[in-house]
């Protein structure tokens, strides 16, 4: 097989295909719409009988997340798949993951809530992925892709950064990007990593130890309040390392824009198209598109608003990632949300109706409401 591969797939697919191109120890997942491709792309795959890596299809989301949690302490590279309602049965393992600062990864193709809900797509995740759906004080590092081309890209990237800062990182993605098919360029082949590597590269994993050492125990547990809040602490520095060095977005024509769109994964994809259009009619407008949803990019966001007339915060659920952009912002510049629920997608020509509620008519006033 060549290194780099053009193949036409579905976004689900490229999640398995990069997996196995990218050195994955193990996949850990059980089905559910509208991820399932995923799974049972690496069972048609076989990899355990090319690469050696293994796949498990669980007895439930919460065997699931366990299973990576076992792996991810022995210095592997552990992965999962859900959707929405499956992710929520994780949190207390996605919690335990961050509390014992293991490198994982956890992938959602999110469906519309709360519940069981629909099988259509949703970006209602928002606030699970980036307050941390488990208890305590934690963050994921929160990856949001906007085609199939990043769904590949963003596996081998997501545990880059998962084993570069020991903390568990979620592609959050969803029904339209998962389902969608476009052409990808797969990564190349990385092999895995030997036990040997792994002992040496992960020094504080529970295999990793040397001759005369003794064996280390993967927990979270801490029993003494003043050495958890220490722990609590360096998390927290931790915290504020990614959130100094690890933030990713992108603009389109944001330079001479008057107004500005927000919005990630599909709702970007659907908003670019409303770009257009609304230029085509005069508005100019800009899009910013946060690529890592956790960290946030505040300080961009905030930068790019400067001097808008007004900002269009577009997504797939009532209103989430809304409030952190009109927290990034703080009243410089009005900000308003449009979004659909229960499954609908929105076309493109309803976000420039939305947008031109921003923008003043004849009398000086929004032509229209939000």
């Amino acid at each position: 097989m060549e290194e780099r591969e053009v193949v036409l797939m579905k976004g689900n697919e490229a999640i398995a295909r990069a997996a196995i191109r990218c050195g994955v120890d193990g996949y850990f997942g059980y089905p559910i719409t509208p991820q399932s491709e995923v799974i049972e792309t690496l069972a048609e795959l076989k990899p355990w009988e090319t690469t050696g890596m293994q796949v498990v299809q669980a007895e439930s989301e919460l065997a699931s997340i366990y299973m990576v949690y076992g792996a991810a302490g022995a210095g592997k590279r552990a992965m999962t798949s859900s959707s929405s309602p499956g992710v929520a049965l994780m949190q207390e393992g996605i919690t335990y993951l961050a509390g014992a600062e293991l490198p994982a990864l956890i992938v959602n193709v999110q469906r519309g809530g709360p519940g069981l809900g629909t099988i259509q797509p949703s970006q209602g995740d928002y606030f699970q992925a980036t307050r941390g759906g488990g208890n305590g004080d934690y963050n994921v590092i929160v990856l949001a892709p906007a085609s199939v081309q990043e769904m590949a890209d963003f596996v081998d990237l997501a545990f880059d950064l998962a084993f570069k800062y020991r903390n568990p990182a979620m592609i959050l993605s969803d029904g339209v990007i998962g389902q969608m098919m476009e052409k990808v360029v797969l990564p190349p082949f990385k092999p895995r990593r030997t036990d040997e590597e792994v002992i040496e590269q992960c020094p504080w994993a529970s295999t990793g130890k040397k001759k005369g050492q003794t064996r280390r125990v993967i927990t979270s547990l801490e029993l003494k309040p003043e050495v958890m809040e220490q722990k609590n602490l360096a998390l927290q520095r931790k915290y504020a390392e990614i959130r100094e060095k690890e933030v990713r977005y992108e603009q389109q024509h944001c330079d001479d824009a008057e107004y500005l769109i927000v919005a990630f994964g599909s709702a970007a994809r659907i908003a670019e198209k409303s770009v257009e259009l609304a230029r085509a009619e005069g508005i100019k407008v800009g899009l910013f598109r946060p690529i890592t949803l956790w960290p946030f990019p505040t300080k961009e966001i905030a930068a790019t608003a400067k001097g808008k007339k007004g900002v269009l915060v577009a997504e797939i659920n009532a209103g989430q990632m809304v409030q952190d952009v009109r927290l990034a912002i703080n009243g410089t510049v009005p900000v308003e949300h449009f979004g659909r629920l229960g499954g609908i997608v929105p076309d493109p020509e309803e976000i420039v109706e939305a947008l031109k509620g921003l923008t003043p008519g004849p009398s000086g006033v929004g032509e229209g409401s939000v």
